[in-house]
């Protein structure tokens, strides 16, 4: 599917041409998302900070991926994941999630500061009130500042410095293939720089119920990753520990892609890349 890499987009430019104009990268995994990924793609489109979008289709089985492509006005085949990143920033988007047209910008500006290497969102509901999305964000703002060593967005939130990604070993299900990868990643990135966040940056999840098997960790294992990020042993929290006590639990990344009304299907290599110009 989508697997021609040297397609032209609608300005004649070839994929790597496209990229070395934009200063930002969104990966975008989705998984029978096809309610959602076409408002999600179409937020990313209206970014003030245009983005080279690549779609991964992990192995639906409904029309998500015509839906998402459907959603993108140029659209461009690219062999997907990090390693086609060639911009400097890349953000991890989810497909069942809004951006505000300002997303991109705002974590540009936070991402340019000296000595960050990722930054997070907050989430909240499109139509929050004032006094909802303040709560919200002093939230995790003030969470982050008295904690600065812990992730506190989901992957859906999540921004780095590319360099910062890749220097710390990127996605790799070598290493992390267990629920939680968004605290993981993180993890490795803070090696490389600090973890902003702002009033402004904030993203809105869908608010349809979520029905797969809990996927939380236990207050036992948050409150151990409390004190392990602060001690500065994280390495042993989450490869000698909360590895293992997952992996008991069969909390495999896959759980994430289950709904009470399909199947759990095993992930196919089958890439849908797009480009938003």
């Amino acid at each position: 599917m989508f697997q021609d890499f040297l397609r032209h987009d609608e300005l004649g430019l070839k994929i790597g041409e496209a990229a070395a104009r934009r200063d930002w990268s969104v990966l975008l995994p989705f998984f029978n998302e096809r309610d959602c990924i076409g408002d999600t793609v179409a937020s990313l489109a209206r970014q003030d900070e245009r983005p080279l979008v690549i779609l991964i289709d992990n192995a639906s089985t409904d029309d998500s991926a015509d839906v998402a492509v459907a959603a993108c006005r140029k659209v461009a085949a690219l062999a997907a994941g990090l390693a086609c990143v060639t911009t400097p920033f890349v953000a991890t988007c989810d497909a069942d999630t809004w951006y505000p047209a300002h997303y991109l910008a705002t974590a540009q500006t936070l991402l340019e500061r000296t000595g960050v290497a990722a930054a997070g969102a907050y989430f909240v509901a499109r139509a929050a009130g004032t006094a909802r999305r303040v709560a919200s964000a002093l939230h995790v703002n003030i969470a982050a500042r008295l904690l600065p060593a812990q992730c506190h967005a989901g992957g859906a939130g999540q921004v780095f410095r590319t360099a910062a990604l890749r220097g710390a070993g990127g996605f790799d299900p070598q290493r992390w293939n267990l629920v939680l990868e968004d605290h993981e990643i993180i993890h490795r990135v803070l090696k490389h720089g600090a973890m902003d966040y702002s009033t402004s940056l904030w993203c809105s999840p869908s608010p349809r119920k979520r029905d797969r098997a809990s996927v939380r960790w236990t207050l036992a294992e948050r409150l151990c990753y409390i004190v392990t990020a602060a001690t500065q042993t994280g390495d042993w929290f989450f490869y000698n520990h909360l590895a293992a006590r997952l992996a008991k639990r069969q909390l495999s990344s896959d759980r994430l892609r289950e709904r009470r009304y399909q199947r759990a299907t095993a992930p196919a290599a089958v890439f849908a890349p797009a480009v938003v110009a």
